[in-house]
Parts: structure tokens; sequence; C-alpha cells
């Protein structure tokens, strides 16, 4: 894969202060319009945070990759994320790689990501897979702000286990939160909180009903209620063992996926990704390289 790399710049504070017990990674970006396309305007970034640029399909979107060089994040590890996509620029943010979240002895893994997208401005969220090993505990908080005329096209995917390796996550903490607002304004938020017994949340029919992979992804954009009918089309081809469902709420389209198996439900996200994309700035019809290595 060809890349182009940015240096760091040592002048910029980093994400966060607060003094954690494990690894502590930091990237901050921001993306600006200019002579008709959107540049990288700043980058800094502290280990094991790196962010690499693939060159992008043609006729697509300027693309950026968050890589973790740890290979996997430990209890009292935290990473910050701060993402700024400026007015007119179009940028897609993807995970390198399914993210690994090992056994704690107590302390919380931290992840935190604040997301701009400015006036008529475009940004895809994709991070791969979080994978829970039995006994992790993992707090999330995806913080988004869209701007007028900006669109965000969002999303999370949680796979509790090694299902393939016959593994079983039987307790541990997740907390997976998101903050919507529109121009400041606060107007969606929505958390998933399970701890202790996770075995017990994951089989009851009221919980998980026996499903080790979820998903959400959030549609943020003026009249987001007009891409209703045609993302029910979408989901409608999904697999029969992969539940999944989509709404409006507060102006904000929702879409869930619940499944045994990961990978099917990667599948079908998958199609609903790169066809929504599609429809909604006449993208290429595909998942981003990454995706399939």
């Amino acid at each position: 894969m060809s890349v182009v790399t940015s240096p760091s710049k040592a002048e910029v504070p980093p994400c966060t202060q607060t003094v954690c017990e494990g690894m502590q990674g930091c990237a901050q970006l921001s993306f600006v319009h200019s002579d008709g396309a959107t540049r990288l305007k700043d980058l800094y970034q502290t280990s094991p945070l790196r962010v690499l640029f693939p060159i992008p399909v043609t006729r697509d979107v300027m693309s950026a990759a968050l890589v973790t060089t740890s290979g996997g994040l430990v209890g009292g590890d935290r990473l910050d994320v701060e993402l700024s996509v400026d007015a007119n620029a179009a940028v897609q943010f993807i995970g390198q790689a399914a993210e690994k979240v090992y056994r704690s002895k107590g302390p919380d893994t931290i992840f935190q990501a604040r997301l701009e997208v400015g006036k008529e401005a475009w940004l895809e969220w994709l991070p791969q897979e979080t994978i829970l090993f039995d006994q992790a505990r993992l707090r999330r908080r995806t913080s988004v702000n869209v701007a007028s005329g900006g669109t965000f096209l969002g999303a999370e995917f949680l796979v509790f286990g090694r299902t393939a390796m016959g593994e079983t996550v039987n307790t541990g903490l997740i907390r997976d939160v998101w903050n919507v607002r529109k121009s400041g304004k606060l107007v969606w938020m929505d958390a998933l909180h399970m701890s202790g017994d996770l075995k017990a949340q994951l089989n009851h029919p009221a919980g998980f009903d026996g499903a080790r992979a979820a998903a959400t992804s959030l549609l943020i954009c003026d009249e987001a209620e007009k891409h209703l009918d045609f993302v029910r089309t979408v989901l409608e081809a999904a697999p029969r063992d992969v539940k999944c469902a989509v709404t409006i709420t507060n102006g904000i389209l929702v879409t869930r996926w619940l499944a045994f198996d990961a990978q099917l439900l990667r599948h079908a996200f998958a199609t609903y990704w790169s066809a929504l994309r599609h429809e909604l700035k006449g993208l290429p019809q595909v998942m981003p390289r990454l995706w399939h290595m």
C-alpha cells in the first residue's frame, strides 16, 4: 500500500494532560479545503498512535488511517483522537485493523474521540472491530459536532471474544457512549453499559440474545430522514442470522446490527456502508482497501 506520511508537530499541545497508568496515545488532525482539494492542515501524534494516508481509489475522498502500533490495549491505557474537517473538505478516516482490548486486572482502558465537521464538509468515521477479550474493561466516548450542511457517517463495531477460537467472554466492562451535537447544540446521547457478568447479559433474551457482535452507525446531516427508506431497503438484503434495523431519532439516522458471527455482521455492515456513501455523495460503492486486508 502506498502511503504519504506527515511529521508530528511538536509545538501542538497534546490531546490530554491526564495522567494514566499505561500508554497514553494522542492523535490530533485537521483538514481544510484549498485549491479545489482536501488537504491536511495539522497533525500531532504520539505513540502508540500513528496516522497514515493511503492513496484513495479514483474519484474517492481523502483517506486517513489510524494505527495502534502497540498491537493491542490493556488496562490503564488511554487513547485520544481529535479530528476536525473544515468547511467543504471531505475525509474518510478508518482504523487500520481491528483493535484488541486485553484482560485487565482492574484499571479501565479509555478511548475518547472528538470529531468536528464543518459547513458543507464530509466525514466518514470508520473504525474496524474492537475485540473485547475476557475480563477486558473499556470505556469509550465518541463526541461529534456537525455544522449546518455538513455530513457525518460514522460507526462503532464491537466483538465479544474470539468466537472462531472458541473464546468466551465471561466478565468485564464495556461503556460505549455517543454525544452528538448539531452546530453546538446537543441533539442526541446514547450509552451502552455492561459490567460484571457479561456472559449472562449477552445471552439474555432481553439483552443481546446470544449475539457476540454488535455495530451502530449514525448518519448526521440535513434532512437525514429522507434516506430512511433507502437504508431499510439495503438492510433487507442482510443475512437472516444478522438482526438489523434503522430509525430516525431527533433528526439522526441510527442503524444497528446484532449477530453471533462477526464476519456475517461485517459483511452486512459493508453492504450498508458502501451503498449509503454512494447514495449520499456519489462516491465509489466500495469499502476502503484496508477493510479487506
